[in-house]
């Protein structure tokens, strides 16, 4: 079966079962963030198991499912509990799958959300950043072979990958709402293994504030289809050789819990926002 018989399947089995004529964005929710998606009024569950094409996540944090609902009255987004990381084992393809589907669906933006180990030295656990662009360092690219011309060009510009006005929005809302928020890199490295202490050093002599195990794929895909696009990262642990503590999955568990209502207020205050501009923010940039 082509690429684009497995892309319609899924875009007809998520349109069957949906209540929604209209998906305005995607939320990508990473480790320990997933309870943002229960904030949705009116919300309607679909496993990812029960999509056609979709991969169950194997990862403690990623309920592994597909939350369509109402950020606020009339705007209909979609959040995904979890997503599939290329460490699990999965191409690139699979990894974007969701995001190539969901832009088929009309959304116009996405928000990507990731834990991430803090690299700058002002970035204790529990903060948050917001991604102003990211290193590509998980030695592949979900654009690599054949390209798909319905969705987007052979070589997509990526000068601006986190969408501008969405920064300064979430800037504005963060202000508003007292909540602190830091700006700064993300590095996207394959794992599963947590990063050694020199790479750490390499990964912030090239400029990386943040490190982690996932975002950059989708983020890749979806400049390629045009969509805008906002990073927040949860910083749950200093990265190896800041501090003296063992990294461990459920450190990250733990710090996105306690992160857990300043991460969803700044989520819904940018939803809101956006809900009452009607998304005129321009496909590709502003």
């Amino acid at each position: 079966m082509t690429f684009q018989e497995q892309l319609a399947q899924a875009v007809a089995f998520i349109q069957n079962q949906s209540p929604y004529p209209q998906l305005k964005g995607l939320v990508v929710l990473g480790s320990g963030l997933g309870a943002f998606a229960e904030t949705l009024q009116n919300p309607h569950y679909i496993e990812y198991k029960d999509i056609p094409y979709f991969q169950q996540s194997s990862v403690q944090g990623h309920a592994g499912r597909l939350v369509l609902g109402e950020a606020a009255p009339g705007f209909a987004i979609a959040c995904m509990q979890g997503r599939f990381h290329y460490y699990e084992g999965h191409a690139m393809d699979t990894v974007v799958f969701p995001v190539r589907v969901l832009k088929q669906l009309g959304i116009e933006f996405m928000m990507v959300t990731n834990a991430a180990g803090g690299i700058h030295p002002d970035f204790q656990p529990g903060t948050l950043m917001l991604i102003e662009d990211h290193l590509n360092l998980m030695g592949d690219n979900p654009l690599k072979g054949p390209n798909y011309d319905m969705l987007g060009p052979r070589f997509p510009d990526m000068s601006e990958a986190y969408n501008q006005e969405m920064r300064t929005l979430a800037k504005q809302v963060a202000s508003e709402q007292n909540i602190e928020l830091a700006s700064g890199v993300y590095a996207g490295l394959s794992g599963p293994t947590y990063e050694t202490p020199a790479e750490v050093r390499m990964l912030r002599g090239l400029g990386a504030d943040a490190v982690g195990m996932s975002t950059v794929p989708e983020v890749i895909a979806a400049n390629h289809m045009g969509l805008n696009v906002m990073g927040i990262s949860c910083i749950t642990n200093q990265a190896a050789g800041l501090s003296l503590q063992k990294l461990s999955h459920q450190e990250v568990m733990d710090t996105a819990e306690q992160s857990r209502q300043r991460f969803m207020d700044l989520l819904q205050g940018v939803l809101t926002r956006l809900a009452a501009k009607s998304i005129a923010l321009p496909q590709g940039g502003v």
